[in-house]
């Protein structure tokens, strides 16, 4: 049994994973979808790792999970708890010593230009659900360089969506090839994939770890 430790973005809650989140215990592992202090301006990077790791207590068989801005909150808690895999979804990926608010114009980000980036592909009924449980985003949590000096020492899997309306695909390629010098990988949806495509992606976080399990038990 593995514990998927599911990261919101930002302004947003755990809410955001209570669709995942039944899949993968369906199939007997444990989840965790904190809730970040996004709104408590007292609150910086670390404080946001913070509310992870101590929802995580001393659990192993970590898949540290990060959507949109919790891109650089899931790195954090893998620089502090023993993960076995990280995955980012649709999420910004920050450089040493970038700010949140830096980090649009240090990738070059241009918006699509789309009117809804979030909840294009989300039913209006889930679209309506989701906006009750939108919350601020903290300055200072933008403002403060990102702490650590390098990547952790953790696999970590990228995965975008074709129709993320967000960030957009061949945007999160170059990005992902230029930070972590990887490809990511793709399936169909948008940027709210949880809310949109939940059984796909619970799918494939349950594939991701069976492939880690699998070159894991083939090293010598």
């Amino acid at each position: 049994m593995a514990t998927y430790v599911l990261i919101h973005g930002g302004g947003s809650s755990g809410w955001d994973w209570h669709l995942v989140a039944p899949e993968l215990e369906s199939r007997g592992h444990e989840v965790i979808a904190p809730d970040l202090p996004s709104e408590d301006e007292s609150a910086g990077p670390w404080e946001n790792a913070d509310a992870v790791v101590e929802a995580v207590g001393n659990r192993r068989d970590l898949v540290v999970v990060g959507h949109s801005l919790g891109g650089f909150t899931a790195p954090l808690v893998c620089a502090r708890v023993p993960a076995d895999l990280l995955v980012l979804v649709n999420a910004m990926i920050p450089a040493p010593g970038e700010a949140g608010n830096e980090w649009w114009s240090n990738t070059g980000y241009e918006s699509s230009g789309e009117e809804d980036v979030f909840y294009h592909d989300v039913s209006p009924e889930l679209e309506a659900e989701a906006k009750r449980h939108e919350r601020g985003q903290s300055n200072r949590s933008m403002d403060e360089p990102w702490p650590l000096d390098a990547w952790p020492d953790v696999p970590t899997r990228v995965l975008l969506c074709r129709d993320d309306r967000m960030f957009p695909p061949d945007f999160q390629r170059r990005v992902a090839r230029e930070r972590l010098g990887t490809a990511p990988d793709e399936m169909d949806g948008g940027h709210y994939i949880a809310l949109s495509r939940p059984r796909e992606l619970a799918e494939r976080l349950l594939e991701y770890r069976a492939e880690l399990s699998e070159k894991t038990a083939k090293a010598p």
